[in-house]
């Protein structure tokens, strides 16, 4: 079993030769990070005719952009009712209301730059492991078809039908949502940026952020870039000191592990319609097929470092519980990325200084919150209003013992695989 994302080898869209940034450059906007946040910041800044700079400290994608599941779900981690509690009636609505929609934004901008990504749009399945997990799937179907959004419990044979697993009795069908590669659809925002004639810059690390005059000077180790605003889209990935964001958010990590492409005559009746699923574990379990017919399976915590007989023992086990029929499968590959999260599961948008912008705490919701976020931050850069963000831009605290989040997160997770490795768990 190879350590490379399985993303990255099979995407229709080209990795782009791009240019490293050399001398002194200007613009209107500096954009760090070419993840899905920062190319569809400087996507439609561009489209308003907005001079804009993009800096990406590796290739597109290099970070968590190209090494997620590739689901294009709706909304937020929690439910709807829950976002209210942790934002507020007003906030908890409007956060609601936009990220409903985000889906139907990246299936657009899929479509008006033909972009190769594999993208379906037969929904999502969110699956109900035990009694309790029933029970969590009906008081989130409630809620979401109090806002009329297309969610469905299926139940029994409507169930087994679209999931292929008679472990499940209980799933919820979210027709709003679907599934691409993510690597492909990176790629594809980055080749439209460059056609909407932004300067992207690729192997060039921001090294420092400082006032110049009325403006803002990056730097990188061969050049830099002076503009008065400057949008932090580093997310998860945000470690250096100079780097705010960093302060506001914990980080975590999902693995994931694909399969040798299955026939259909075996694997056929598995997520028939290519629906990506998770299910309501407390570690939750991801699972999908690609274009080419893997079985992708997933959860959080780190998969790289780990043994390989680690990951082949887990994954095993997942697919034997769900998927018996498949018999003994060729695990091809595994790969890991990072999750920025936050203590009440929402995002963060915020202006860590005057002129900068920032946003993180996706809670692994990154395809659609990077690109409604994206977009929200153009029209607020240029016609200062934040009225298509998810959240208005607002001060945001620091969170409190970081390191210690993180560390029971991955405690717990490392526990809860290595339960069901052990078959005490499942």
């Amino acid at each position: 079993m190879k350590a490379q994302c399985l993303w990255h080898v099979t995407s229709p869209e080209s990795c782009l030769e791009l240019p490293a940034l050399e001398g002194r450059q200007s613009a209107d906007v500096t954009v760090i990070g070419a993840g899905i946040t920062g190319l569809s910041t400087a996507l439609h800044l561009a489209e308003a005719g907005t001079s804009v700079a993009l800096i990406e400290a590796g290739e597109i994608p290099s970070g968590g952009s190209g090494l997620n599941v590739g689901l294009v779900n709706a909304g937020l981690w929690i439910p709807p009712d829950d976002i209210c509690k942790a934002l507020g009636e007003r906030d908890g609505e409007r956060a609601n209301a936009i990220l409903s929609e985000a889906p139907s934004e990246v299936f657009a901008l899929i479509e008006r730059h033909g972009i190769e990504c594999q993208a379906t749009r037969a929904g999502t399945l969110h699956l109900a492991h035990n009694a309790k997990g029933e029970q969590e799937l009906s008081r989130r179907a409630e809620q979401f078809q109090q806002r009329g959004a297309p969610v469905e419990l299926l139940e029994d044979e409507a169930c087994w039908r679209k999931v292929g697993t008679r472990q499940i009795r209980r799933a919820l069908l979210d027709r709003r949502a679907g599934t691409l590669n993510p690597t492909a659809y990176t790629r594809g925002i980055a080749r439209a940026v460059v056609a909407a004639g932004a300067s992207l810059f690729t192997r060039s690390p921001a090294l420092g952020i400082a006032r110049e005059g009325d403006a803002w000077r990056v730097t990188t180790p061969q050049g830099s870039v002076v503009a008065p605003q400057v949008v932090l889209a580093t997310n998860a990935y945000s470690e250096e000191d100079w780097n705010q964001v960093r302060l506001h958010f914990f980080p975590g990590c999902f693995f994931q592990v694909a399969s040798a492409p299955l026939p259909d005559e075996l694997a056929g009746d598995i997520l028939p319609e290519r629906q990506g699923a998770w299910d309501t574990r407390m570690v939750l379990s991801s699972m999908r097929r690609d274009a080419e017919g893997r079985l992708i399976l997933g959860s959080l915590g780190r998969g790289d470092g780990r043994p390989v007989a680690y990951l082949r023992c887990w994954a095993d086990r997942i697919q034997q519980h769900y998927f018996p029929q498949l018999g003994k499968v060729d695990w091809e590959c595994n790969w890991t990325g990072k999750i920025a999260f936050t203590p009440d599961h929402t995002l963060r948008l915020f202006e860590p200084a005057p002129g900068i912008l920032a946003a993180t705490g996706y809670n692994g919701r990154g395809i659609t919150t990077g690109t409604v976020v994206g977009k929200g931050f153009a029209r607020y850069l240029t016609q200062n209003d934040d009225s298509q963000l998810p959240l208005p831009i607002r001060s945001s605290k620091p969170i409190q013992a970081k390191p210690l989040w993180s560390s029971v997160y991955e405690g717990g997770f490392t526990l809860y695989h290595a339960g069901q490795c052990l078959r005490v768990l499942i």
